[in-house]
């Protein structure tokens, strides 16, 4: 009987072990399904790393980096060869395309390991384990940071393919000396790409992130060596090389380079600067993105043109001169800045004068007044007196006296485009007042100037500062028939995946009339043409023997401040000098800088260009009329000196010239006398 009872109760023993181990399991199996739906319900991690921002010029080269000392730059796993990958796989993780995570036979057997070394000997991490431990973790030695390690490591696995994850690690394990991932390892151990990477060099860099510290080929080339050899035999073992291939590579002499690329930029500082302004406060991205986020932004600037502009500053001002300069440069079509210069020297002074000085611009304001005339009805052939002259108001304001350069007056009527080449301050006032003194103001705010306009007399003569920049947009309006450009510093900007997150805006608005634009760039040819010398000499006389072909400019001045801007269809520049605290420029030589580094720097810069697409071409409702450049009145064979002249068709002059048919009738007797025969003379 209580034999019976005792067999009773081991049978109740067993059935309530069995029912609570399959309670157990069942529990078990939803806890591993609750866990696993809960992974794939976090999604996929956020694969957040800091990397390297790098910028580039027009032709693909890179101008500069920011990091945060460490340089990462992504690279996709195709642009990486099969040798390197193979390589990380071999000597890292073998079964890295078979596990889910976790190598248990590799775990086991470092455990075995570690144990019978009573130490740390071994280690088991996969790939993904050090994946994660790079992407989250810091490298604390916690049973913690293992717990939370597994979890990323499981995360990771259930949400990302093999081929994402081997691209993840390979651009964040560490090399050494700052590089992160195997582009700027091999950028600064080989000085060349990843995709270039020999079998010799890959498995040379798969050895390193062992410990950077000591198979750096840097710290000791004989350990780096007897690593390769390791890493050469693990890979001849798994069959993707074949014992040839990997003597070979353990043969092949290798050259370190050491030197990571990419530094600070060596030329153009100053446009570096504003294209990192330009990246928050126009592309609108966050300002630790544009440091860390691995973007590519593709910018505007010609390292060519930049080299010429910073060539040609140091070579015009003189070293011992205490004067400045701002310069820029603007494709006119596209508004993309190809070169900017904001000071001599930018480590001692960042201040950017191309961009945030703002200096009186002198006449160089005095085209913008002259498209408003054209606009109002005025014409090239225009005629106003330029004689000294005292303006009286009625409304309260001071009684306003302008002057001449040199005090010089033609004491008679002038044409528009005479007074232009000339830079006639009288004509200017006059035509200031005439059209109203809001009237310059507006068109100062139409073609995009940023600083605010003083609607007094004197703003016909550029007593209201302006920038360089925003003079330069102006002048590229002009030059490319009045459709409306804003200066373009950025192209485009990728993220690290390639996607691109801004683009220049692109402006097609017609602002200015396109007939009214080329006559008034003809008219701004006229400073460079000795036809239109009256009074004085043309303002830009000192610098038409270094030109080579024709231009468009306008120079200006003021006691404190000298500019040259100017164009061609296809390129416009503006140069500032003075000095920065407004000091007067007093020295001949030191007027002239700015003239010269403008002349300068477009021939240089336009010398292997075609010389068609840089010549001025007239629309279809303009019309070419031979000018007297006295008289603006249509010249005849009497004249002695004419011009061609644009104008919109139905404004050109219809009255010939009158003023040297005497002189003509004269000459014409003068000649016929001196071919009579000497009796007929006397006779």
């Amino acid at each position: 009987m209580e034999t019976v009872t005792g067999t009773k109760r081991k049978w109740r023993a067993l059935r309530m072990i069995s029912v609570l181990s399959i309670l157990a399991a069942g529990a078990a199996a939803v806890l591993l399904l609750s866990f696993w739906l809960w992974i794939k319900i976090l999604g996929p991690p956020p694969l957040s790393i800091p990397q390297s921002t790098l910028y580039y010029a027009s032709d693909g080269s890179v101008i500069g980096e920011s990091n945060s000392g460490e340089k990462r730059y992504w690279v996709s796993l195709n642009e990486v060869p099969s040798h390197m990958k193979e390589a990380i796989i071999a000597i890292e993780d073998r079964t890295f395309y078979h596990h889910y995570g976790f190598d248990i036979k590799r775990i086991g057997g470092a455990v075995a390991a570690n144990i019978k070394a009573m130490g740390k000997v071994q280690g088991a991490s996969t790939i993904t384990q050090q994946y994660a431990r790079n992407l989250f973790l810091t490298l604390e030695k916690t049973w913690s940071r293992k717990i939370v390690e597994a979890f990323y490591t499981i995360r990771l696995e259930a949400n990302y393919e093999k081929d994402d994850i081997l691209e993840g690690y390979i651009n964040t394990i560490s090399f050494g000396h700052g590089a992160h991932g195997i582009e700027a390892a091999s950028q600064f151990y080989f000085g060349k790409s990843a995709k270039d990477l020999s079998l010799a060099e890959a498995s040379l860099l798969a050895g390193v992130p062992k410990g950077p510290g000591i198979y750096s080929p840097l710290v000791s080339e004989e350990k780096a060596k007897s690593r390769q050899k390791l890493v050469l035999r693990a890979m001849e073992e798994t069959g993707v090389i074949s014992k040839a291939e990997a003597e070979a590579a353990e043969q092949e002499k290798l050259t370190f380079i050491g030197k990571h690329p990419h530094h600070q930029a060596e030329i153009a500082p100053y446009f570096y600067d504003t294209v990192k302004k330009e990246l928050k406060e126009k592309a609108g991205i966050d300002e630790r993105i544009i440091a860390l986020g691995g973007l590519r932004v593709y910018t505007s600037l010609d390292p060519a043109q930049q080299e010429i502009a910073e060539q040609v500053i140091s070579e015009t001002i003189s070293a011992s001169s205490g004067i400045q300069a701002g310069f820029a440069a603007m494709d006119p079509e596209t508004g993309y800045v190809t070169a900017l210069v904001g000071g001599r020297n930018y480590r001692e002074s960042p201040f950017n004068r191309a961009t945030q000085a703002v200096r009186q611009p002198g006449s160089t304001i005095k085209p913008l007044l002259y498209y408003a005339a054209l606009e109002q009805g005025f014409t090239p052939s225009t005629m106003l007196r330029s004689e000294p002259t005292t303006f009286r108001f009625d409304n309260g304001q001071a009684d306003y006296t302008p002057h001449n350069y040199n005090n010089q007056y033609a004491n008679e009527e002038i044409t528009m485009a005479q007074a232009l080449a000339l830079s006639d301050n009288i004509y200017a006032v006059k035509t200031h007042l005439f059209l109203g003194q809001d009237t310059l103001s507006d068109m100062a705010r139409r073609l995009g100037f940023t600083t605010k306009m003083k609607e007094v007399p004197s703003l016909a003569l550029g007593t209201s500062g302006v920038k360089v920049i925003d003079l330069l947009n102006a002048y590229s309006i002009i030059a490319n028939g009045g459709k409306k450009v804003e200066p373009v510093f950025i192209r485009r900007v990728e993220d690290s995946r390639g996607k691109v997150i801004y683009e220049s805006p692109k402006s097609r608005e017609q602002v200015l009339d396109p007939g009214l634009s080329f006559v008034l760039s003809h008219m701004m040819t006229g400073m460079f043409d000795k036809k239109l010398n009256g009074y004085a000499a043309v303002t830009g006389a000192s610098v038409i023997n270094q030109m080579s072909r024709e231009y468009a400019g306008k120079s200006g001045s003021t006691n404190s401040d000298s500019w040259m801007a100017g164009f061609t269809p296809k390129m416009a520049s503006v140069v500032w000098t003075g000095y920065d605290k407004g000091k007067e420029i007093t020295l001949t030589e030191e007027k002239l800088y700015a003239k010269n580094i403008w002349i300068r720097f477009m021939e240089r810069a336009l010398e292997k260009q075609d010389e068609k697409g840089h010549a001025f071409s007239p629309p279809s409702n303009v019309i070419a009329v031979p000018v007297d450049p006295a008289n603006g009145k249509k010249a005849t064979n009497s004249c002695p000196v004419f011009r061609l002249t644009y104008f919109v068709k139905g404004t050109e002059p219809k009255e010939f010239c009158t003023d040297h048919t005497h002189e003509h009738q004269k000459d014409s007797s003068d000649q016929k006398e001196k071919k009579k025969r000497w009796w007929q003379r006397i006779f």
